[in-house]
């Protein structure tokens, strides 16, 4: 038996919760896992019904929160040092910054065999300033020295990973994509559709658009909010917009909006219908994007942008900014993908998609199959698998 400690940054929404849940249920029976991570944070939702639907029942590490606290974080540290001391894992495997750092550094000190890191994208630009960035990147170089094995969710972020910031060598770092149950993007969608049109009254002749995400600075929502601004001003009530996901920059959002002359709501406090609409987490996006004509992504700065892959999934056009892993994850990227800051070049192509209903037909039927081929959790158990494998075997010799 082959003995995993995985160890995940906090339990939120998001592609590292997917990845954990699914490799923690999915791994074969030569594996037994154990599953420890942070709280959710404010602003946030719980992930942790993902896990309860998959019969696990991961450990909460409580001072283990994202921003660094000495204290805090010497208290997680010496939380998972026990755990690894009374489990003795054969691996570690600790997914994205925070439960990196930790979970490293009392990997190593426990002398655990192997020590396996992945990166869920990236805090090297668009995150920080200067100084607190460069104080990242050496931190990561002092831990991949630790590391057996790092890996990316694409080979963007491996460039990113070993030529433009010089954190790991080479022969280090794998490309393992994410893992998706993509099977619910394709059952009962026009029941689904029905469904969330029906609650946020959209009629059917409406062009629905939709972003989902964290509402935090580096997912540029203020971007969205002005292009959909100069799309409702040429369209009118034809556009009906919705922003999925809450964060500390929903009120400045409100605001921003309303400010770009946009009727508003937030959903959960008055149900009416507006040209903007808040709708807050919702755990179960297959309605929404069912119920969807195009989904947007407009970060600066994304691992495997969850959303995107979904939206392929379910046969969905789609538009976003070009950052980091979204070429890598997008089917016909160069058609669906724009510029970092070309408002002008994304307001024309999602126009182009609104106006055209051959457009976004064909723009979203090849992502299905693509996305199906390289996101589905099957192919990221059996790659992660013969990753284990082969360095433990490596270790052996």
């Amino acid at each position: 038996m082959i003995k995993v400690l995985r160890i995940l940054n906090r339990f939120n929404i998001g592609g590292p919760s997917y990845n954990a849940a699914l490799l923690t249920r999915y791994m074969g029976a030569e594996y037994e896992t154990r599953l420890i991570g942070g709280k959710w944070e404010r602003g946030e939702e719980s992930s942790m019904y993902l896990f309860e639907e998959l019969g696990l029942k991961p450990e909460i590490i409580p001072n283990m929160h994202r921003n660094i606290n000495p204290m805090y974080d010497l208290k997680a540290y010496l939380h998972i040092k026990k755990i690894i001391l009374e489990f003795k894992p054969d691996i570690v495997h600790t997914h994205a910054a925070k439960s990196g750092s930790l979970g490293r550094l009392a990997a190593k000190a426990c002398k655990v065999p192997v020590i396996v890191h992945t990166f869920h994208g990236h805090v090297f630009h668009s995150y920080f300033g200067k100084c607190k960035t460069a104080f990242y990147k050496s931190a990561e170089r002092i831990l991949a020295k630790k590391t057996n094995a790092i890996i990316t969710l694409s080979e963007l972020q491996k460039t990113d990973i070993v030529d433009k910031y010089a954190i790991a060598p080479k022969e280090k770092v794998f490309v393992v994509p994410l893992g998706f149950d993509l099977d619910k993007f394709t059952v009962n969608q026009d029941e689904k559709r029905i469904q969330f049109r029906n609650q946020y009254q959209v009629n059917d002749d409406q062009i629905c658009i939709i972003i989902i995400g964290r509402l935090a600075p580096v997912k540029n929502h203020f971007f969205f909010i002005r292009v959909i601004s100069k799309l409702i001003k040429k369209f009118g009530n034809k556009i009906r917009a919705f922003i999925v996901g809450d964060g500390t920059l929903r009120n400045d959002l409100m605001q921003f909006a309303h400010k770009n002359n946009l009727n508003v709501c937030f959903w959960p406090q008055e149900e009416k219908i507006a040209a903007l609409t808040f709708t807050s987490w919702i755990k179960d996006v297959s309605p929404v994007l069912a119920g969807s004509d195009i989904i947007c992504m407009t970060s600066f700065n994304e691992g495997t942008p969850v959303s995107l892959i979904e939206a392929q999934a379910a046969g969905k056009a789609l538009l976003a900014c070009k950052a980091g892993g979204i070429e890598d994850s997008v089917f016909d990227s160069a058609r669906k993908l724009v510029e970092q800051g070309d408002e002008e070049e994304y307001l024309r192509k999602l126009t182009e998609l609104v106006e055209n209903k051959q457009s976004r037909v064909e723009s979203a039927a090849a992502g299905k199959n693509f996305v199906f081929q390289k996101f589905h959790y099957q192919r990221l158990v059996h790659d992660t698998q013969s990753l284990y494998q082969k360095i433990l075997q490596s270790q052996a010799l």
